[in-house]
């Protein structure tokens, strides 16, 4: 009987052994690269506050690419809501409250922020924040410095008013908060939200208005 070279018979076809195909989803032992990401940023933002944490220094904690934490979060803003769980990106949510005539911004905004709180599961991280600021100081400083950059600063600029004006709208409006969902305090804990945006929406308006 002929062998061909390898030592099987001449002619006869190769033998085909089927690849193994690689299982969906992640390498075996690759890195949550996401999930490092923001674990060193919550670090960063504990250790420095949201002022002075950087794309960069959240990168070099986390050991990668300044551009791969931009792919994941595209802003710090978006890292900082990532990371402390809150249930809105700025980026998303100011366009929205802002957009349509300026009479209405104070029902808007109420409505906007009294319904994302009725949700059980996006209220838990705000109410949770509420908490530790109560008790920390240092979660204060980093809660003011986002609320003053990425959410106060811009509507005022946007708006066109003194940012004293909208930090006491938001003062009211997270009284309202603690009072319907910390303290519990009734009536306002069980109200009706439209009740409570008809109270609310014309003092909100006039504080925004001057």
């Amino acid at each position: 009987m002929t062998r061909g070279p390898a030592g099987g018979r001449a002619g006869a076809p190769e033998e085909h052994v089927p690849e193994k195909r690689r299982r969906p989803g992640r390498r075996p032992g690759a890195a949550d690269t996401r999930g490092e990401i923001l674990t060193a940023a919550r670090r960063v933002f504990a250790e420095k506050g949201f002022d002075k944490a950087t794309i960069r220094g959240i990168a070099r904690e986390a050991s990668v690419d300044p551009a791969l934490v931009h792919h994941y979060f595209d802003t710090k803003d978006g890292i900082f809501v990532e990371a402390m769980q809150l249930p809105m990106d700025p980026a998303v949510a100011l366009p929205t409250i802002l957009a349509g005539p300026r009479e209405d911004i104070g029902e808007r905004l109420v409505r906007f922020v009294l319904t994302l709180t009725s949700d059980p599961q996006a209220r838990e991280p705000v109410v949770a924040l509420l908490r530790t600021a109560m008790a920390n100081d240092q979660a204060v400083a980093m809660i003011r410095e986002f609320l003053t950059q990425a959410v106060l600063g811009r509507v005022a600029e946007v708006l066109g008013i003194p940012p004293i004006r909208l930090e006491v709208a938001f003062a009211q409006m997270f009284g309202v908060i603690m009072m319907r969902y910390i303290l519990k305090l009734e009536p306002i804990a069980s109200a009706d939200l439209d009740e409570l945006v008809e109270i609310l929406a014309p003092t909100i308006q006039r504080y925004l208005e001057g």
